[in-house]
């Protein structure tokens, strides 16, 4: 896995409310740029409070063009 650094691209997966019961079938995903981890997860929860972030995961490689093929790849920015 590539070291934490400039330019590395999240991919997020969240439920949109801490306040439900969280389930499978209403997990989301997003794609953000960040320098690190940590400041990926606080840049999203400053700008979504009431998401509650499941699993974060660096895309590198061919993992990262595979999701850039993707039709619901975008990159998020905030």
């Amino acid at each position: 896995m590539k070291k934490e650094g400039k330019n590395m691209i999240f991919k997020i997966y969240y439920q949109e409310s801490k306040k439900e019961m969280p389930r499978r079938e209403n997990t989301r995903s997003l794609y953000i740029e960040a320098d690190s981890q940590p400041e990926a997860i606080k840049r999203v929860e400053d700008h979504n409070p009431d998401f509650n972030l499941e699993q974060i995961e660096v895309l590198e490689g061919k993992a990262l063009e595979y999701e850039q093929q993707g039709v619901n790849y975008k990159l998020v920015e905030y």
